[in-house]
């Protein structure tokens, strides 16, 4: 049965695919299989999330989804990125993604830490071609720039804490690094896209976002406890099996669903000042604490 949310998320889908596949046929002067490499990281599947969380924002505050095209294809180039090197052997070292063999299993490893590379990069030139002022482009710049670095200092945090016993206080800081930094871009951006100024609104953006980005992984670690391998596109059970620290394996299951649950509620009612508009955004809240991959 259709839902309201995985309407929406069908649509950004829908819109994003293209304009991602485009963007890369566009990238001349490519060697070959760096470029083959590139279009399999980013091409095959994904729930494009952040695209949608950048288009909803959009909406939300008077936009069109045209505005928030470059914020979303950029968001979505750096998710991807950072997949690839997350799956490297010096990182978490995993042979699945997206249900298919992971990107240095189905390149090699020199080949996939360079699509990597290029995919961040490329996200900036994504940015600075849209037809969007320069103020805008530059503040979207500025929040992608600080979201990447976020994200590896989250990565170098979780891989410290594989085999210690952290604190909830611990484990909120990776994830909010780690996972949320570019959640709480691809909110902003797209608030940004629709020319949003208004500090009160980025201020209840920027809290839903945080909310949700943590209510995102505490439910991505619920998965890999509950979840089966065929549907998440990746092995499950895997945090277990490098000793990583997880809400699960710190608060229990029943606990970590409870304060995925809170989390979700807390980031809806962090909306209530923007008013009517944003149905989406509470839309892919609901999905991201319901979806079973």
């Amino acid at each position: 049965m259709s839902s309201p949310e995985n309407n929406f998320l069908s649509d950004c889908q829908q819109r994003i695919q293209p304009w991602l596949d485009d963007f890369l046929q566009q990238q001349n002067g490519l060697a070959s299989h760096l470029s083959a490499a590139m279009r399999y990281a980013v091409l095959n599947g994904g729930k494009r999330v952040r695209p949608a969380l950048a288009y909803a924002s959009c909406l939300a505050c008077g936009g069109t989804l045209a505005d928030a095209d470059s914020a979303a294809g950029a968001v979505e180039l750096v998710h991807c990125y950072s997949l690839v090197h997350d799956d490297l052997p010096c990182m978490d070292d995993d042979d699945l993604r997206r249900g298919l063999p992971t990107c240095h299993k189905a390149f090699d490893e020199a080949t996939a830490l360079l699509a990597g590379d290029t995919l961040q990069a490329l996200a900036f030139v994504a940015l600075t071609s849209s037809h969007l002022d320069s103020s805008q482009i530059s503040r979207q710049v500025q929040k992608l720039a600080l979201a990447s670095a976020n994200m590896a200092v989250g990565q170098a945090l979780d891989l410290a804490g594989e085999g210690q016993q952290l604190s909830l206080a611990e484990l909120e800081q990776i994830h909010k690094h780690k996972t949320g930094a570019l959640i709480r871009a691809s909110v902003l951006m797209g608030a940004i896209a629709a020319g949003c100024d208004d500090e009160t609104t980025l201020n209840s953006l920027d809290l839903y976002a945080t909310k949700l980005g943590l209510a995102f992984q505490v439910h991505d670690d619920i998965l890999d406890v509950i979840g089966d391998t065929e549907k998440l596109g990746k092995q499950a059970g895997a945090d277990a099996e490098h000793d990583k620290a997880t809400y699960p394996a710190l608060l229990g299951l029943t606990e970590a669903q409870s304060l995925a649950a809170q989390l979700h509620d807390e980031a809806v009612f962090a909306l209530k000042p923007l008013g009517c508009r944003t149905n989406a955004l509470i839309w892919l809240a609901d999905f991201l604490v319901a979806r079973d991959h």
